[in-house]
């Protein structure tokens, strides 16, 4: 019987490559699986199933890891209003280690002896996809036919073609990933530090010119309702992400430092995570104490960090998600957002519990828990420890 291999399937030429190879040059029996994190609709997931099968795979499967991807990634980035370089809310880089776990998943369930991507190697998602297969399943070896190979674009056309599958593989301009927490978009003018990516580029184009406000709802840090609408994170995201891309919201450009060491440049269109994250943010600046705000910004910019570099089954990111569900208990509330064309404002919000009162006076205006005289006593014992730097070092 021919060794089983389970290659991560996308449709685009780099996995087609990677069927008939597999199970000519390398002789396995291949079963192709896609992991949806929210960037394939009904109809695509059909075509990418037809296309697997007709290049010989044994088997395909679509996981629907989108709820999976929600829980245990997309909760904690919201919690800790990640956005790395202060810019990226990780809308592709987050979801790769849960698509290479239901990858996984479904080695064990074939019983798989290998499993493949087809990462060219000079990105981070070969790491990302390697690094959950060499931890999880150190007994299933990894094949990665075009950073084997370093195949160019034309020699894999070329193979397709010996092997009768002449399909058209008119070269994109832009490259696009899109999953639930937002859309990568890649181009020659993200491979310098200068260019410019051109409002034709993105998914979405503006359609909405006139403002509109709305109303998002928390509920111990989760986005639960929209307009008054109760509905589930993922289904608000989904809703979300659909009225912000009318105005051409969520665009911009992240710079970052790469796993494998180098400068990366991307743009993307994430508008449901930014209106999330910054909605979610000004809540919290009124439902938590300053230390609570400080040690959660330390904590989430590296919990960013680890998950955007594979490091999501390092320990410590569990103690962190624990740190941060905790944080999130009185984070319950409604926030205003107005929805402009490219640009998005938090307006402001309403919680129960609201540090933010009344009852102990109001900012430059009153106080109603000490005195002008408790100032001053306040003011002489936290002067004192300047006061005496400055007396010995009077010289300086």
């Amino acid at each position: 019987m021919k060794k089983k291999v389970v290659l991560a399937f996308s449709g685009g030429l780099d996995t087609s490559f990677c069927v008939p190879y597999l199970m000519n040059e390398r002789g396995l029996e291949v079963h192709t699986v896609i992991a949806n994190t929210g960037g394939f609709s009904a109809e695509e997931a059909a075509r990418i199933k037809e296309r697997a099968l007709q290049l010989g795979a044994a088997t395909h499967t679509c996981i629907d890891a989108v709820d999976d991807y929600y829980t245990r990634g997309i909760r904690y980035l919201i919690y800790g209003n990640v956005l790395k370089n202060n810019t990226y809310p990780l809308s592709v880089s987050s979801e790769r280690f849960f698509q290479a776990m239901a990858v996984l998943d479904h080695v064990k369930k074939v019983g798989a002896d290998f499993v493949a991507h087809g990462s060219t190697g000079a990105g981070n998602d070969q790491v990302r996809f390697d690094l959950a297969f060499e931890v999880l399943a150190p007994e299933v070896k990894i094949i990665a036919p075009i950073r084997e190979l370093s195949l160019t674009r034309q020699q894999e056309i070329d193979y397709l073609k010996e092997h009768g599958f002449d399909f058209s593989w008119e070269k994109s301009k832009y490259s696009i990933n899109q999953g639930i927490w937002g859309t990568s978009v890649g181009g020659v003018e993200t491979l310098k530090s200068s260019g410019v990516m051109p409002e034709s580029a993105y998914p979405s184009q503006v359609t909405s010119y006139e403002s509109e406000r709305i109303t998002l709802g928390f509920e111990k840090g989760e986005p639960v309702s929209l307009n008054g609408e109760k509905m589930d994170p993922v289904s608000l995201i989904h809703k979300l992400h659909s009225m912000g891309s009318r105005y051409g919201i969520g665009r911009d450009v992240h710079v970052g430092d790469t796993i494998i060491g180098t400068k990366g440049r991307v743009a993307f269109e994430a508008p449901a995570p930014l209106i999330i994250i910054k909605a979610h943010h000004l809540l919290e600046k009124h439902v938590l104490t300053k230390q609570q705000l400080y040690w959660k910004e330390q904590l989430s910019n590296w919990y960013g960090q680890l998950l955007h570099e594979a490091q999501y089954l390092e320990p410590v990111m569990r103690n962190i998600e624990t740190f941060l569900t905790d944080t999130q208990q009185f984070v319950t509330g409604e926030v205003e957002v107005e929805l402009r064309p490219y640009h998005f404002a938090t307006l402001g919000c309403s919680s129960d519990y609201d540090l933010m009162s009344s009852r102990f006076g109001e900012y430059g205006e009153s106080n109603k828990s000490f005195s002008g005289q408790d100032v001053v006593g306040f003011t002489k014992v936290l002067a004192n420890p300047l006061k005496i730097y400055y007396t010995i070092h009077d010289h300086d």
